[in-house]
């Protein structure tokens, strides 16, 4: 399935000027003694304590650590606790690096306009905008909503937020009115941040009319702060970004417990109401450091740039890199409006060197036949990162050939509920197709077999075994933290279950293969939907597919769905492709029992196929909060297909 020759391998300078050799090397000055990546990783999974303590002292995270043990109740999972006696503020250590004139934030969008924020300036906006709130009555125990675009003033607010002690919660625009509410109506902010609209697809979205409905329904709001950005018109009763809070004010954090609640999270909600996931402040900023400078290299003056929205927690992952010096570079827009050029020359122009995006844009990119290394000057671009759904071995091909031979491909997968990665990239190690380079350090992950026995080179359940500090700190309103338990820990009993299909590779890489419950299971045997989707897309003719389990009697057939080309129909012949080009590199097993041709696939609002929906939609039954999805009406293409009735 994968082949043994990587892809990319770290060149001598790479592997020397690399954060994490120097992270070793400050392990080894404390008397643990190394032989390379591997022996780092068990070492930090077997001394969690050590470990986590080292990398608050390297990091040099500001704050106060305490005297006590790093760890407290480590052998309970739920339950463990993580620097009980610290003190801290998430803000502080995010905007107490960068010199005052370099730029901490650029910002870009698809009409061309281009703002940056330096860090001076980014520091004297959050203290005008913190004594804006702190005036308001704002504080710790408080919530403060972000219905925003991409934009600074959605990193303003939240670092103003989070220097009070409040909590920060945020949706995108492109939410519907119910969506919103499905999220802000459970934690209820006192004050809310808004834009009057954005723009996508060369369209101006008014976001005035959905933010009045939210605010007749959220009575909690006391304070409503307008950021005018597209030109969309009036809302009442709101008080102008610019004009709010108090110029020349001081900037001043208030430090915080290390569990503190710093941002509620929430899932996609597709198949309920979402569930409020209530991220701790120095939980996040040590998992996100560690992420940032040991396993993506980030270093003081790199260009991040993550194509997100404020509501995908890839937007927190992104703004976490100012912690680590590095500019922000955020853009409002489709990554291909109005081409597939765009994304690129903002690149080249902006001089990016870490580029996050995702396997549906690369696959996007691919058919395309756009090659962005034969059209702009990328040549500081170093790394690629990819996330959202798992990464077929031949877009890593893609991305050597298309965008650089040098550029480190790194495919990372985490997720909302750890608002960080379980496995992820690696400067010191070579990357291979269709593999995620390693576990993150301090991450004991496994995967399980059905009975929960350890399995290496198989299929099974990605779990985690031990706890580590980016945990939820619980659910908005679970008192008793019956949900939380039941969401991770119910599979097996004080293990962490993610709901991942997976493999760990010998090497120690490990390869997704969807989701759990998407799994499908024809004659009793598991494939995972990705093994299907790294087949069918390969083929020029077919833009994306999606792939369900279909219940008959008491078996399961596999289902396929292909949205093509423009202009393209599903023939016999086109049928018999897929077909084979699936038989032929996996199994019999895989292929699907029937393929039908649909307009449309339905996503999430953060772009991720909704499988499981889908699964209902074609056995009739009721699709639940189809608020959650960007294109409900896509369903209809897939309820009460006569090909699917025999």
């Amino acid at each position: 399935m994968r082949a043994e020759t990587p892809i990319w391998t770290p060149s001598l300078f790479r592997i020397a000027d690399a954060n994490l050799t120097r992270f070793m090397s400050f392990v080894e000055a404390r008397g643990t003694r190394l032989t390379g990546y591997e022996s780092l990783y068990r070492w930090s999974v077997e001394n969690p304590e050590s470990f986590w303590q080292a990398l608050w002292d390297f990091c040099g995270v500001r704050g106060l650590r305490g005297d006590g043990p790093a760890l407290v109740d480590g052998g309970r999972m739920p339950g463990a606790r993580w620097f009980p006696g610290a003190r801290l503020n998430f803000a502080e250590n995010l905007l107490a690096a960068g010199p005052d004139a370099a730029p901490a934030i650029v910002f870009r969008n698809e009409r061309g306009d281009r703002r940056e924020v330096s860090w001076g300036s980014l520091r004297a906006e959050v203290a005008r905008i913190a004594a804006g709130l702190a005036q308001d009555g704002i504080g710790a125990g408080d919530v403060v909503a972000g219905f925003l675009p991409n934009l600074p003033e959605a990193v303003i607010a939240m670092l103003a937020a989070t220097s009070l002690g409040a909590t920060w919660t945020s949706c995108s625009p492109d939410f519907g009115l119910q969506g919103v509410l499905d999220r802000f109506g459970q934690v209820r902010p006192k004050a809310l941040f808004t834009a009057d609209g954005y723009f996508y697809a060369g369209k101006t979205v008014d976001s005035l009319a959905p933010i009045a409905g939210v605010l007749k329904s959220l009575p909690s709001v006391r304070r409503v702060v307008l950021v005018r950005y597209a030109g969309a018109g009036e809302l009442p009763g709101a008080v102008d970004f610019i004009a709010y809070g108090q110029r020349e004010a001081t900037l001043a954090f208030n430090l915080v417990p290390f569990d503190h609640p710093l941002y509620v999270l929430y899932s996609s909600g597709t198949t309920g109401v979402p569930k409020c996931i209530v991220h701790g402040a120095g939980g996040t900023l040590l998992q996100h450091l560690k992420e940032h400078r040991l396993h993506t290299d980030v270093k003081p003056g790199d260009r991040l740039f993550y194509f997100t929205t404020c509501g995908w927690m890839m937007w927190n992952w992104l703004v976490s890199a100012l912690a680590s010096e590095a500019t922000l570079v955020l853009y409002d827009g489709s990554p291909l409006h109005p081409g597939p050029e765009m994304l690129w020359q903002m690149a080249a122009d902006e001089g990016v060197t870490i580029f996050g995006t995702s396997p549906r844009y690369l696959a996007a990119l691919e058919k395309s036949g756009y090659r962005p290394r034969e059209r702009h000057g990328i040549a500081k671009l170093r790394t690629v990162l990819s996330t959202g759904s798992p990464l077929g071995p031949e877009q890593y091909d893609f991305v050597a050939e298309s965008i650089g031979p040098d550029v480190q491909l790194a495919s990372i997968s985490g997720g909302t509920d750890i608002v960080s990665c379980f496995a992820l990239g690696n400067p010191l190690l070579p990357v291979y197709r269709g593999e995620l380079q390693c576990r993150g350090l301090g991450m004991k992950v496994e995967v399980w077999d059905d009975a929960g026995r350890p399995v290496s080179a198989e299929k099974g359940e990605l779990v985690c075994t031990a706890p580590f500090p980016s945990m939820p700190v619980g659910f908005w309103n679970d008192p008793d933290g019956a949900r939380y338990r039941a969401a991770y820990f119910e599979r097996f009993p004080g293990v962490w279950h993610h709901g991942d299909y997976a493999l760990l590779t010998a090497r120690g890489g490990l390869v997704i293969l969807g989701r759990s419950d998407a799994v499908l299971n024809p004659g009793g045997v598991r494939i995972g939907t990705a093994e299907i989707y790294r087949q069918v897309e390969q083929l020029p003719e077919v833009l994306e597919s999606v792939v369900i389990g279909q219940e008959v009697g008491h078996d399961v057939r596999i289902v396929l769905f292909v949205r093509l080309r423009e202009n393209l129909a599903l023939d016999e012949s086109l049928a018999e492709r897929i077909r084979r080009q699936i038989r032929d590199n996996t199994t019999p097993r895989h292929v699907p029992a029937k393929i039908l041709q649909v307009p449309e696939i339905p996503r999430t609002l953060s772009g991720k196929v909704v499988e499981l929906t889908v699964r209902e939609a074609v056995h009739g039954r009721p699709v639940r909060n189809t608020e959650a999805l960007a294109n409900p009406a896509a369903l209809e293409y897939f309820r009460n297909r006569p090909e699917l009735s025999g």
